[in-house]
């Protein structure tokens, strides 16, 4: 039996009730030792969430927050740091740079150190700049420099769009035909995600005209988890260079960039690390490459902080990702992200990730328990799950599927106060997030589906 499932089903015989009743939720929150947590985030109440109606939230105070995947929940911190900068400013003025709890000329530096445990790399091989694009363009500058004989990047289908046009741009800064250079990996006909045999037989059939290897850690569409150390291995193995999108893997699952031997990563820190909107991003170029590959734009932040000032326009490169930095990084959105690294700080990514798998597997059992395809009544509606069973193959994120129309299903989850997202064409993500969300959520969750898929079901009018 699936681990999850034995969990639910003992508590449930402790209990002596269904394993889907709301006690064993409750069963579940009680020994969880992380769920102080939340009480460090501000969850949105039901009756301020914009499509929200609040006679059909059973009475909730609090919304079922499940969009983690997309955005974080606000940490309380980051509005008192905020405005702690916000009054040095008006108070210091400019002699802000250098005094303070987080002085502007080196603020992202005192929490690199923090983000570096969460993605399982060295301080020095971390950056916290630009946002996420930025940052992919800025890498394969230097990583990416085709030949005739090896000039391909390989990366999966469905990435997330940013990352495409990245790529493409790049392919074709170098004077490179994308059709020919971009080699796009498909999962099998019938199937929503990539087998790892299959990315690695590709590795090793193509490896010798792939210059780099370009892939999420978790799939933003379907939520699958690649085994990234395989992928590094295999890609290193044949030549290529190997780096990763962790936009929806940082704060999600276990990294060990480092362990590993991954030679670059980007993200963003505003999903599963709470920063905010267009928060700070950050970088990665393993501790092999510091004094091998270097920047190919340069700017006055890359410069050793103990002579940037000397203005001589003579560069003074930090090694490894530190000299691949621009400008200073702006302060404001240092105070969000240093506000959630904290939090994180107080646990380990280990210790989110046990009670993750939990969560999901829990989130995943009712799914089954209540909307899995009757054969014996198929005008029952019914929810299909493409994002891996398999916990080692998914982070918090599943991705759903329904047999009937998801927009509608979907606004009623919205009317209900659930914040979840929809990605077109047919897939509603939901994201119970260890750092601040609950089993009771989960269960809370169900029965609001329950109704949003009633409703969505009726006729028109009716």
């Amino acid at each position: 039996m699936d681990p999850c499932a034995a969990v639910v089903e003992r508590a449930a015989r402790l209990l002596s009730c269904s394993p889907a009743a709301p006690e064993v939720a409750r069963f579940l929150d009680e020994r969880d030792e992380l769920r102080h947590l939340r009480t460090q985030f501000l969850v949105p109440k039901v009756n301020e969430l914009p499509p929200s109606d609040l006679s059909l939230a059973e009475g909730a105070e609090e919304c079922i927050y499940f969009a983690g995947n997309s955005l974080g929940l606000q940490p309380k911190m980051a509005g008192k740091y905020i405005q702690e900068e916000l009054d040095k400013w008006a108070k210091t003025g400019v002699h802000g740079h250098t005094v303070g709890s987080r002085p502007w000329a080196w603020a992202e530096n005192t929490i690199e150190g923090l983000m570096a445990d969460i993605v399982g790399a060295k301080p020095e091989e971390v950056a916290l700049m630009n946002g996420l694009t930025v940052n992919l363009h800025v890498l394969l500058l230097s990583f990416y420099k085709p030949t005739a004989k090896r000039h391909k990047i390989l990366l999966e289908d469905k990435a997330f769009p940013s990352d495409h046009y990245a790529v493409e741009s790049q392919i074709c800064l170098r004077g490179f035909d994308p059709e020919q250079s971009m080699l796009l990996m498909k999962p099998r006909k019938g199937e929503h995600t990539l087998r790892t045999e299959d990315i690695l037989d590709a590795i090793e059939k193509e490896g010798d005209s792939i210059a780099v290897i370009v892939f999420s850690g978790v799939q933003y569409y379907t939520g699958q988890l690649f085994n990234m150390a395989a992928i590094t291995r295999a890609g290193q193995a044949k030549g290529c260079y190997v780096g990763f999108d962790c936009a929806h893997a940082v704060g999600n699952v276990e990294l060990y960039l480092h362990d590993w031997g991954v030679d670059f990563a980007c993200w963003c820190s505003y999903k599963y690390v709470n920063s905010g909107a267009g928060g700070l991003a950050g970088a990665y170029i393993h501790e092999k490459h510091a004094h091998t590959v270097t920047p190919a734009l340069r700017g006055w932040w890359g410069h050793n902080l103990k002579t940037r000032f000397k203005m001589d326009n003579t560069m003074d490169l930090l090694p490894g990702i530190s000299g691949f930095r621009l400008s200073n990084q702006p302060i404001l959105l240092v105070c969000p992200l240093q506000a959630s690294l904290e939090i994180f700080s107080q646990t380990s990514m280990k210790s989110l990730r046990k009670k993750s798998i939990l969560l999901t597997g829990y989130l995943e059992y009712l799914i089954k328990h209540f909307y899995s395809k009757d054969e014996s009544n198929l005008s029952k509606p019914y929810v299909q799950i493409i994002t891996p069973s398999n916990p080692e193959e998914r982070g918090c994120q599943l991705s759903l599927s329904f047999s009937v129309p998801i927009l509608a299903v979907f606004k009623e989850l919205e009317k209900r106060g659930v914040a979840c997202d929809m990605r077109e064409p047919n897939v509603l993500r939901v994201a119970p997030v260890p750092l601040y969300n609950s089993f009771s959520d989960v269960h809370q969750f169900i029965n609001l589906l329950g109704s949003a898929i009633l409703a969505s079901s009726k006729p028109q009018g009716s």
